[in-house]
């Protein structure tokens, strides 16, 4: 399979938008009723705050055979560096998850249902999997743990994608049956939902500070052009993958569809978007910073506005503008393993930035970094959860903060390279081991370490 490296890609650029203990999870599921009290939590943070970790269906369920994720990463040529196989088994697995979640004394988990998954086909709905999906949601109050979950992260189901995916006027439609039908049976027990994970990461993408080669793009146009073709379709279009210029105007109509559709089905769920969100900094005057505002998050954040309970913010790191755009990080910057500048203080500017610009409080619902030595992950992670601090002393209203992620699992098209786990995951067993970061963060969660 033909496929293009980190370094190829985006040299010293983020893609996304997204030393071992002995300790392993463990293996049984929680006895229903016996632990569902809350986690203690810090008691310098609000009432109910939110501390969790995340996964998405596609990089840890495995074997998702009907998205198009998996058609693309089993198409050649791809931009995918391998297949997501078996990911971390955790479509089987999610009791020993939502153990590790509560052992590590965090009250939230975030994950995605698999759209794929609930509507093979379309049209057909699956009883079975969305009763997988109330176990998993039912397991997470078992546990004392608020259920977060995304409707949509990035993988749709191969029909979806075969008739133009975001770029087709019709999905809009398709995407607020799929939500209505799976908020109905649903919703009950969900804490908060999210419609759509990132709709603007492709916009995001397009202001790196170095572009994406060429060859990437020709693989890709040719990847998506063989996927089509095998599908007996005239457009395959995948939301990390398309044209986001026909995408846009029906990811934001998607939005409100989903939001009113899951509302519907439950008044007083709280309905918001999870959105890529850059501490974009200038380096002399605004304007290139401003620009970048206005194409990246300015449509989403007029529409969150008026439709969404809450935003929810993804932060990866800051981007740095001169007065004629993106400009690399600074000489001599320590780099995360995606070649992200490592800087904590970013959360903060990007949660203050996306309520500045709503009105409405902020979800942190990813923050985190890649990198091989989990040292540098809890290093950052109590220098992050600072800046937060910081931000709701001085007002912003903060529900929670949700470390990407709960495990490392499959990063698109980088693969299993990438770490960016509290958890290692044995590739070949699946075991589960904590890292020495995942007990720092545990530690802040429930007040046992200042930040």
């Amino acid at each position: 399979m033909t496929h293009i490296t980190r370094r190829n890609a985006i040299g010293s650029a983020l893609t996304a938008a997204l030393c071992g203990s002995a300790l392993t999870a463990p293996a049984q599921a929680a006895t229903p009723g016996a632990s569902k009290a809350p986690r203690a939590t810090n008691p310098h943070f609000p009432a109910g705050f939110l501390w969790g970790a995340a996964t998405a269906g596609h990089q840890v369920e495995g074997q998702n055979t009907n998205s198009d994720i998996w058609l693309l990463e089993h198409t050649k040529p791809s931009i995918y560096k391998e297949s997501s196989g078996d990911a971390c088994d955790s479509f089987n697995r999610w009791p020993q998850d939502l153990d590790l979640v509560r052992h590590l004394g965090l009250n939230t988990y975030r994950f995605s249902l698999e759209w794929s998954r609930i509507e093979p086909a379309q049209g057909e709905f699956s009883a079975v999997m969305l009763d997988h999906y109330k176990r998993m949601i039912t397991g997470c109050r078992d546990r004392g743990i608020t259920p977060v979950v995304t409707f949509n992260h990035y993988s749709v189901p191969i029909w979806f994608a075969a008739a133009g995916g975001w770029e087709s006027a019709g999905s809009v439609d398709h995407f607020a049956r799929y939500c209505d039908k799976a908020a109905r049976h649903l919703s009950a027990e969900i804490g908060l939902a999210t419609t759509l994970n990132e709709p603007n990461i492709l916009d995001a993408l397009n202001w790196l500070p170095l572009p994406f080669p060429p060859e990437m793009k020709q693989v890709q146009a040719s990847m998506l052009a063989n996927a089509a073709r095998s599908c007996g379709t005239a457009l395959f279009s995948s939301s990390n993958a398309g044209n986001i210029d026909a995408m846009r105007g029906n990811l934001l109509a998607g939005h409100r569809a989903g939001y009113q559709a899951i509302k519907a089905a439950n008044p007083s769920l709280q309905v918001g978007v999870s959105l890529t969100v850059g501490d974009d900094q200038a380096a002399g005057s605004t304007t290139a910073r401003d620009r970048k505002r206005e194409a990246v998050y300015g449509p989403w954040m007029r529409l969150i506005a008026e439709v969404g309970d809450f935003i929810g913010v993804q932060n990866y790191g800051r981007y740095l503008f001169d007065d004629h755009g993106p400009i690399k990080p600074p000489a001599g910057a320590e780099l995360t393993q995606m070649g992200e500048e490592f800087y904590p203080a970013s959360l903060e500017g990007a949660v203050r930035y996306a309520h500045a610009a709503t009105g409405k409080p902020v979800l942190i619902s990813e923050n985190g970094i890649a990198t091989t030595d989990d040292s540098r992950r809890a290093a950052y992670i109590p220098q992050a959860i600072a800046g937060v601090r910081r931000a709701i002393a001085s007002g912003v209203p903060v529900m929670g903060y949700i470390h990407w992620s709960l495990m490392d699992n499959f990063e698109w098209l980088f693969g299993f390279e990438p770490r960016y786990g509290l958890t290692a995951v044995d590739r070949e067993t699946f075991e589960r081991k904590p890292k020495p970061s995942a007990y720092v963060y545990g530690e802040i969660a429930q007040g046992k370490r200042m930040v």
